[in-house]
């Protein structure tokens, strides 16, 4: 196994560092984000992706640009963080980890009201940093739930795998290409690669084929917000490999961390679905394949009914249905 890859830091000139994901797999190329615009353009353009690590992006991109605020008072402060906050979370609507992040870094904000700017300005920074780690550990504790199930820069549905390879357990996985953005192609992928899992590439449409032949045992998915019943937002494409897995007696399973829940929407039919650009669907690699003026949809996501789900894992245990009675006893609600 290699070392845990460091998509996400804070530098010691204070600065945010990130893989460009854009660029993967033919380079490694890093780039440094100076302001929270330049952070909000990154999740944006997604040159970082993946719910957990666009909502560590968005909680340093807030600390960041509390920097730089220049105010007289806690309250001209706090305006201006909170914009920021809201440029932040405008920039991937279903992702609910971002709006949790940027919501955490405000109470923080709030609940310092009292002392200094200066203090609080190194307090959001504290905080940021501390969620990162946070987050690996949580995706850690998430991965061993999964690979016992299942027989961040650790990874959501990719650290169940590579939990699962750490425990010995003989692996192999389909790698769908995921488009229009080619992310399983490009990052997983890559990902498994360097964890030293043996992995195959296949195109979207050929998931049917290799179930069908007997070949899959299971479907591991990640999720960017996952509603009170349990219905699951994640990458297009996801929901039809639910139907699949269900068609050809799969279990389908969805590694997701507590952050994740929505536990404020009753389904998933309130989760927003966020509408991307044309060109990442009629352009590939800056080439243009489908005829100029085609009118395009390009939905980012789809939502999988919570029926389709075998079972929700998460860093503090399983999930299983009624999803409405187990989600929220995992959350600690009530």
């Amino acid at each position: 196994m290699t070392d845990d890859i460091a998509t996400i830091a804070w530098t010691p000139s204070g600065a945010i560092r990130l893989i460009d994901q854009t660029r993967l797999p033919v380079e490694e190329v890093y780039v440094e984000c100076r302001s929270v615009e330049e952070v909000a353009d990154a999740i944006r353009t997604m040159r970082v992706r993946g719910a957990p690590a666009i909502g560590v992006a968005a909680a340093m991109g807030l600390a960041l640009g509390g920097q730089t605020i220049q105010a007289g008072s806690f309250k001209e402060f706090y305006q201006a963080l909170e914009g920021m906050g809201s440029l932040l979370t405008q920039t991937r609507p279903t992702a609910v980890n971002l709006a949790w992040a940027v919501r955490r870094l405000l109470n923080l904000a709030r609940k310092s009201r009292d002392l200094p700017l200066s203090e609080i300005r190194a307090a959001l920074v504290t905080e940021a940093r501390a969620m990162q780690e946070e987050d690996i550990r949580v995706n850690r504790t998430l991965g061993r739930h999964g690979q016992e199930l299942a027989t961040a820069g650790y990874g959501t549905a990719v650290g169940v795998i590579r939990a699962a390879a750490e425990a010995g357990k003989r692996i192999m996985v389909w790698v769908d290409e995921t488009r229009p953005l080619l992310q399983g192609a490009r990052l997983t992928a890559w990902e498994l690669q360097r964890a030293g899992i043996p992995a195959t590439l296949i195109t979207d449409n050929m998931a049917a084929h290799f179930m069908g032949r007997g070949q899959v045992d299971l479907v591991v998915v990640g999720a960017d917000r996952i509603a009170r019943n349990g219905d699951v937002a994640n990458k297009i494409g996801t929901y039809g490999v639910a139907l699949l897995a269900r068609a050809h007696g799969i279990p389908f399973y969805v590694a997701a961390p507590i952050s994740t829940l929505d536990l404020s929407l009753a389904d998933g039919s309130r989760i927003p679905i966020e509408e991307r650009a044309a060109a990442e669907v009629t352009h590939v690699g800056g080439r243009q394949l489908a005829p100029a003026g085609i009118r395009v949809a390009n939905p980012a996501f789809d939502i999988t009914p919570a029926s389709l789900v075998d079972a929700i894992i998460t860093e503090r245990g399983i999930a299983r249905a009624p999803y409405e009675v187990s989600l929220p006893a995992l959350a600690g609600e009530g």
